[in-house]
């Protein structure tokens, strides 16, 4: 018989990714429409790579909606453990989304500087980059503070996005800024910029993502920090193995500790369930598998018996 894991989700986490949701799908089509407009009247190459970058974020935005909310899904017979892993995709699609906006600005940009540049004319439309870069300013410090809530890679990602926005929409300011009182190539230049820092952070992104859905390990030091939970629990005597990877956004531990031989199966069984309480109170963990071996204080360890943390 398959078991179902006995596991909902947090309600306040639900609240979070909702206001996410929101935050993120309304301000990028509001922006995606304002930009669409303020290109369409000056003609920028740094604007029109901007405005690729906010079409290409309605996108992913409603991609995050259907995502999120399958990984929100509780467990069921196609998923007994949960539907969370499915989460790390959404933050994926945000990297490759992000990669396509980046191709688009660089293309625009380069063949903009081969026929020479043109000297956009600051008016109210070119205003809108800096409303673009208060707004995504604000969105970024927002979902920032949701995706700490949650601890969710989609939404770290989102939030890179953000400040990736806010960068870009300043660097192409400055060069419309530069086309009309400088050089008429400085407008292709500020693309240019804008597509590298596109590219820069739909890389970091995905390299996140990519390591929650390849079983990449807990860094040291959140693996110091599982171990030492262990080594505090209450009947411990020593931790010797540990193994950490992450499936989906969240990591699965497999301990073994060290308790007396002559410890009761009653003693094992109570400082078992402690450590694996213990140790799925910790954000970053899913789930704890926990082997308990008996310590023999005149037996020390035989060579390969080395502890093992990774």
């Amino acid at each position: 018989m398959q078991m179902i894991r006995d596991h909902q989700p947090d309600p306040e986490k639900i609240s979070a990714y909702k206001t996410a949701l929101i935050i993120t799908l309304a301000g990028n089509i509001l922006l995606a429409v304002g930009k669409g407009l303020a290109t369409y009247f000056t003609g920028s190459a740094a604007l029109y790579a901007d405005t690729a970058n906010s079409i290409s974020d309605v996108i992913y935005s409603f991609a995050m909606v259907f995502g999120i909310w399958l990984s929100l899904q509780p467990p069921d017979i196609s998923h007994p453990q949960g539907h969370e892993r499915f989460e790390p995709l959404v933050g994926l699609v945000v990297s490759l989304m992000m990669t396509i906006a980046g191709y688009e600005a660089l293309r625009t940009s380069i063949d903009r500087f081969i026929t020479g540049g043109e000297a956009i004319q600051l008016n109210l439309p070119t205003i809108i980059l800096l409303i673009s870069a208060a707004l995504k300013g604000v969105m970024f410090y927002l979902i920032t503070k949701l995706a700490r809530r949650t601890n969710s890679p989609s939404l770290r990602a989102t939030a890179k996005d953000h400040l990736s926005d806010v960068l870009t929409s300043l660097a192409a300011f400055i060069g419309i800024l530069g086309s009309n009182f400088l050089h008429p190539l400085l407008d292709p230049a500020a693309g240019f910029l804008v597509s590298l820092w596109i590219f820069k952070a739909a890389f970091d992104a995905g390299k996140e993502n990519i390591s929650y859905l390849t079983g990449a390990g807990a860094s040291e030091t959140l693996r110091q920090r599982i171990i030492n939970t262990a080594n505090n629990v209450e009947g411990v005597q020593k931790v010797h193995h540990m193994m950490s990877d992450y499936v989906g956004p969240k990591l699965i531990v497999d301990m073994h500790i060290n308790l007396p031989g002559d410890a009761s199966l009653e003693e094992v069984h109570a400082v078992e369930d402690r450590v694996v309480a213990a140790l799925e109170d910790i954000d970053e963990v899913d789930r704890a598998y926990v082997h308990v071996e008996p310590l023999e204080e005149s037996n020390p360890p035989m060579e390969g018996e080395k502890e093992k943390f990774v």
